[in-house]
């Protein structure tokens, strides 16, 4: 294999470590931060269920994604349903069917910017609360292509790029190519009622998160969640 795709290969590889254990992070400062009580009913649009698995609650959830996305549905502590859809065009539920609504680093993929609209449309109308987060451009090493600073190269360097990445690696390529990265204005504008934290990772943002809490939820969050945070917010759970 060219040496430049074993790059691509060895960046996940040393890459999922991180991403693994940010998850779990993510997934205790949620819990906590929205009160997520056992038993809870959450729609998890566009996500797999090992995610899940640092959620120590049991709890009712339904997994919505493309057909043949989810394969593999491992045992687990929670009730899951596993329901094949559009998460742009959700018709299997009425309004607020859920306790919650979750997404994690899916807004971005769907496509268009109405698509995008599409999205948050359909999570707002669905739950009682929700929890959206997606990847912010600032980071230094962009996470689904490895390139640092990916965000700020040209436009006609990147389609440059993908053109030659096209060849060897045409999936992988096209989920690079439609990618559309949100700012916090772009979540703040797809989410108003939300509030928009800013997560990071020494001090860079990482990525964004709106969350609309039940009007049950103990506690405001701050307007930024760092490590520090994250871990003040895991103590609290119940």
């Amino acid at each position: 294999m060219n040496l430049k795709y074993l790059r691509i290969s060895a960046f996940y590889t040393v890459l999922r470590p991180f991403q693994d254990w940010n998850r779990r992070r993510r997934m205790r400062s949620y819990a906590a931060l929205m009160a997520i009580k056992e038993g809870a009913s959450i729609l998890d649009l566009g996500g797999l269920p090992t995610i899940w698995n640092s959620v120590s609650q049991p709890l009712n959830l339904t997994i919505l994604n493309l057909p043949g996305i989810v394969d593999d549905k491992p045992s687990s502590h929670h009730k899951i349903r596993y329901v094949e859809g559009d998460a742009c065009q959700v018709r299997e539920f009425e309004e607020r069917s859920f306790d919650s609504v979750f997404s994690n680093s899916v807004i971005e993929h769907v496509g268009s910017y109405e698509k995008q609209a599409a999205f948050a449309s359909q999570v707002r109308r669905l739950g009682k609360s929700y929890w959206v987060q997606t990847p912010a451009k600032w980071f230094p090493l962009e996470p689904h292509c490895g390139m640092p600073f990916w965000w700020f190269y040209p436009a006609p360097l990147r389609r440059h790029l993908i053109e030659r990445w096209r060849e060897k690696l045409p999936e992988w390529t096209e989920m690079v190519e439609s990618t559309t990265v949100l700012t916090k204005m772009d979540m703040q504008r797809f989410f108003p009622e939300a509030k928009i934290l800013t997560e990071t990772c020494f001090g860079i943002p990482k990525s964004y998160i709106a969350y609309y809490p039940d009007d049950r939820a103990p506690f405001a969050a701050p307007s930024r969640l760092s490590r520090a945070a994250s871990r003040s917010l895991a103590g609290t759970a119940k």
